[in-house]
């Protein structure tokens, strides 16, 4: 079983991450981690901790011997360089919840009269360790030529139209997109689109979409609810802050077409099953149908705002403005990041459970011979 914890803080002096069932025999590049986290931290939109103070890196603490797995958990730490600078300060108590967050809602479940005490866990930054196991599972997928790449496709009313661009033209366009977006035409729209929201002291939502090429048929399950693909994408996609909807393939317009527009027709090419479109997004059933699987994550504007809303002080029962903290303007090129490195670590949990071993080299022997019959 391959599974994984978090621990840490947003304040706290590092992020902590825990992977299980590795199996051994993976070749592991820590810049590849890196870059991923990166990636993650200076996309456009972003807010001054992540452009000016945190520069995140993991350090591999342990599962590792010369850089390949050895079957043990392995052990992550991305070190929060804003410790440094707040751990002396003194912390005073927070009483007014922001519209939006988890704050009034967590402290009302745990008994907290500091509010600080959720924000501190419930903040995006857990999603950088998050990102960095995630970016594990793209390694361990890669070993058998399935890639998983993101790129966005909406900010605020700035949107793309339909397209179908294959991987290498994503990437492509991805080098040149400070948000992410494929389309140079558009981003930059994009990126205007965000400068006004942050000059009227406002936040911007979006979408997100996330392609996994090349898998096997059979990834998931038609057998158990809690199995299916899908199910399990949908959950950890809706696990990132600021999340609120998820789709498959083109999930949401065929709820308003005639399944004769709807369903991928199967066909024989050159004596090969294909297909001449892919609006179930690569999954039937809850199982994988060899087809791409394209998942879109949307993601509402985020709370924290320089022109705040209303809210409540709990500590003096008035009416009163949220408080501002610092923060992002948008968040959605850095959420396809997350997005992208939680997608791929459902893939290779469900791959695993399909094709699993204790090394790389009986994974290998596993995955041939499927491929072979």
């Amino acid at each position: 079983m391959l599974r994984f914890l978090t621990a840490g803080e947003s304040h706290g002096p590092a992020l902590v991450g825990i992977i299980e069932g590795l199996p051994a025999g993976l070749v592991i590049d820590e810049e590849k981690i890196n870059a991923d986290l990166s990636r993650r931290q200076k996309s456009y939109g972003r807010g001054n901790r992540m452009k000016k103070i945190e520069n995140d890196r993991v350090e591999i603490l342990g599962g590792l011997r010369n850089g390949i797995s050895i079957g043990s958990p392995l052990a992550l730490q991305i070190e929060n360089k804003d410790w440094a600078i707040r751990k002396d300060r003194k912390s005073q108590k927070k009483s007014i919840p922001r519209p939006g967050h988890a704050d009034l809602a967590g402290a009302v479940k745990y008994g907290f009269t500091d509010i600080q005490n959720v924000i501190e866990r419930a903040s995006a930054r857990e999603t950088a360790m998050r990102t960095a196991i995630g970016s594990v599972a793209k390694i361990l997928l890669a070993a058998f030529g399935i890639e998983v790449i993101s790129h966005v496709i909406r900010i605020g009313k700035v949107k793309v139209g339909k397209q179908n661009l294959n991987i290498d033209q994503i990437k492509m366009g991805l080098t040149k997109s400070p948000v992410y977006c494929a389309n140079p035409q558009i981003s930059e729209k994009m990126c205007r689109e965000i400068d006004q929201a942050k000059e009227q002291g406002d936040t911007l939502g979006g979408v997100f979409e996330v392609i996994a090429y090349n898998l096997p048929v059979g990834l998931g399950s038609y057998v158990h609810y809690d199995r299916k693909l899908e199910g399990k994408l949908a959950h950890i996609i809706m696990s990132i802050p600021s999340i609120k909807a998820v789709e498959f393939g083109e999930g949401i317009i065929n709820a308003s077409r005639y399944g004769s527009k709807v369903h991928d027709e199967i066909n024989l090419k050159s004596g090969k099953i294909a297909r001449t479109s892919n609006r179930a997004g690569g999954i039937e059933g809850g199982v994988s149908n060899g087809e791409p699987i394209i998942v879109r994550g949307y993601a509402k504007p985020i709370s924290s705002l320089r022109d705040p809303l209303k809210s409540v002080d709990l500590k003096k029962n008035k009416t009163t403005r949220a408080p501002y903290v610092r923060s992002d303007v948008c968040i959605v090129p850095a959420a396809g990041v997350i997005g992208e490195s939680l997608t791929a670590w459902v893939i290779a949990e469900l791959f695993l459970e399909k094709f699993g071993g204790d090394s790389m080299n009986e994974i290998k022997t596993n995955f041939d011979n499927f491929n072979k019959a």
